[in-house]
């Protein structure tokens, strides 16, 4: 039999690794922002503000997904169709919000973080030569 605090260690040990399950992701994102401040900090560049904003994105990006866009989709769909059904434009909030954003964020984030590392392996050939 178990006893109280028993199940309060188990129970906070579930719940630090339920936390962990689900946002794992989002912990390397930010990862990545806090190494870039510190690189931004060191030597400001372009390279570390656009791994800023980069992983900033990112962060962002998996948050709307997980968090932002029901809410969104819905408040933006109840203030547009007030009294009769608009089934096109209800499709196309629905496709802007829910499919075409979290693509556009996802690859912008990455896209910055590409084009910071591109910047920065330029920077070192052309500094070989």
């Amino acid at each position: 039999m178990q006893t109280a605090a028993g199940d309060l260690s188990f129970n906070i040990v579930h719940t630090i690794y339920a936390t962990f399950v689900h946002n794992y992701i989002l912990l390397a994102y930010l990862i990545g922002v806090v190494i870039s401040v510190l690189l931004a900090l060191r030597s400001p560049s372009r390279y570390a503000t656009l791994l800023i904003l980069g992983f900033t994105i990112l962060a962002f990006s998996f948050e709307y997904d997980k968090h932002i866009v029901e809410g969104l989709r819905e408040q933006t769909l109840n203030s547009l169709i007030t009294s009769q059904p608009h089934y096109r434009l209800q499709r196309w909030v629905n496709v802007v919000i829910s499919e075409v954003m979290p693509v556009l964020l996802y690859i912008g984030g990455w896209g910055l973080i590409y084009i910071a590392l591109l910047m920065k392996s330029g920077n070192k050939s052309k500094q070989g030569l």
